[in-house]
């Protein structure tokens, strides 16, 4: 469909808010945009910046203990690109962060490795290489015509 250009935001429900918003906030470094409150003062939902023109919406009051497992109907994880991913996980490890999923070059050629937040939602850290399957793919479909 022609005017999409982009995923504007991601949004998770969490069980305990202040849990959630620590590791994203504190860990991950996702600053704290605004929250948005019902009709009765309690929070709603807390936006996180993660660029100008994507966010993480957070919203409290999960029905389970633990996100849907690798099998699942539904969202499946969230994949944050990064510029460097060796910088990266060092940073992660400053932050007493473990690892689902060690570092590894996946069959698409670029490198990855895994997080999974408190309440269990996966997330995917993938530096992009030069030579990535999807960048072929999009300059396959440059070279047709097929995408601007």
């Amino acid at each position: 469909m022609h005017g999409i250009n982009g995923v504007g935001h991601v949004a998770i429900k969490v069980t305990d808010l202040d849990r959630s918003l620590d590791y994203y906030i504190n860990k991950l470094g996702f600053p704290e945009m605004l929250r948005l409150h019902k009709d009765d003062g309690s929070v709603w939902l807390v936006y996180l910046r993660i660029t100008d023109a994507q966010y993480l919406e957070v919203f409290p009051g999960a029905e389970n203990d633990r996100a849907p497992g690798w099998n699942a109907n539904g969202m499946n994880h969230m994949c944050l690109t990064v510029e460097n991913i060796d910088d990266t996980l060092a940073q992660v490890a400053a932050a007493g962060l473990e690892l689902l999923l060690p570092l590894k070059t996946a069959i698409d050629g670029n490198r990855q490795a895994w997080l999974e937040d408190p309440d269990g939602n996966r997330i995917e850290l993938m530096e992009m290489a030069e030579d990535s399957l999807q960048l072929q793919a999009i300059r396959r479909l440059q070279e047709t015509g097929a995408i601007a």
